[in-house]
């Protein structure tokens, strides 16, 4: 440990992607309840496209380190936490702190990675993976036989419930630029191209009585719309107000919308339900809870990724040195699948 040398990856302030920063330092120890990470792939979300424009809602003061989720080898474990976790490969939600070469973090909060994964396909379905588990079968409940309406469907989050739904036996329609719809329908999806007109006028001729679920990421007018395509007792869910990424202004309006938008929605009599999900919720008010349907939750996915129920794209894997390079092509919207940095 003590010839090891600390990498991490610092977004100063609102720059683009080459004003990212390296910077040098010590390997953390591990302190009580804590484990130190070897980090063996972390991602590039839409989380750091917002951080790097000043846009997530409730990112830390300027400078930090960037890094939403990140898998990696236990290398040392700190007192009260079984030695035997050693040598294990695992993987944290962590929202910022995951762009770095090493991580200290508390041994609650690491998830096993199952064997026959490989850090970065383990990586691509760490926060993609939770969220879409939690927005299918936890807030919008899917059932088989239903429809959904998946926006952004070709996306990080997007295919992964695409693949999750139709596993359940859920009838998918998906928005995606029109070089995925290939893609789309070979998950069994039904794809509309998101720049081809009227998106509502065409679900409805696909699901004339409403759909069940809507999962909206845009946020703006699209979560309008979402609203007025459920059918009586559908549900829609909100996460996230990627429309506005390139606003100025307050960050936190976007998503103050939203969520005015579905207390109203919910105290209309009509069977409907708007939900917005935050993968961090409940956490200030019940920490093992949280850190209990985490651990669930990814291990239902990590067995979907085994079973071959859902297939994890990785787009592209470059070094952690090269982190302005993989935002970079993250935002270009050109690729299919999670850039994935391999410190």
């Amino acid at each position: 440990m003590s010839e090891q040398r600390l990498l991490e990856v610092v977004l100063p302030g609102v720059v683009a992607p080459e004003g990212l920063e390296l910077r040098y330092g010590t390997v953390p120890g591990a302190g009580p309840g804590q484990v130190v990470i070897g980090v063996e792939a972390t991602g590039v979300s839409f989380a750091e496209q917002q951080m790097r424009r000043g846009r997530y809602y409730d990112q830390p003061p300027f400078p930090f380190v960037p890094g939403y989720d990140l898998v990696g080898r236990v290398l040392a474990t700190g007192e009260g936490v079984d030695p035997a976790l050693t040598g294990r490969r695992v993987a944290a939600l962590v929202k910022v702190g995951g762009w770095a070469s090493h991580v200290a973090l508390d041994a609650a909060d690491v998830v096993p990675v199952p064997d026959g994964l490989t850090p970065a396909e383990a990586e691509t379905v760490v926060v993609n993976g939770i969220t879409a588990w939690q927005m299918l079968h936890r807030l919008a409940r899917v059932r088989a036989g239903q429809t959904v309406l998946v926006h952004g469907a070709s996306g990080g989050v997007g295919s992964v419930l695409v693949q999750l739904a139709r596993a359940a036996g859920v009838s998918v329609i998906g928005t995606a630029s029109a070089r995925h719809h290939g893609a789309l329908r070979e998950l069994g999806a039904a794809p509309l191209d998101y720049r081809g007109g009227d998106i509502p006028a065409r679900v409805r001729e696909l699901a004339p009585g409403g759909v069940d679920a809507v999962f909206d990421h845009l946020g703006g007018r699209s979560v309008v719309d979402s609203w007025g395509l459920l059918a009586p007792g559908g549900t829609l869910v909100a996460y996230g107000s990627a429309s506005t990424r390139d606003d100025t202004g307050s960050k936190q309006w976007p998503v103050l919308k939203i969520l005015a938008r579905t207390w109203l929605w919910n105290a209309l009599p009509n069977g409907r339900r708007a939900r917005f999900y935050n993968i961090w919720a409940g956490r200030a008010l019940g920490r093992e809870g949280f850190r209990a349907r985490l651990r669930a939750d990814l291990t239902e996915v990590f067995g979907a990724v085994r079973r071959g129920e859902v297939s994890a794209p990785v787009a592209a894997e470059l070094p952690l040195t090269s982190a302005a390079e993989a935002l970079r092509l993250a935002e270009s919207g050109t690729v299919s699948g999670k850039v994935v940095l391999l410190p």
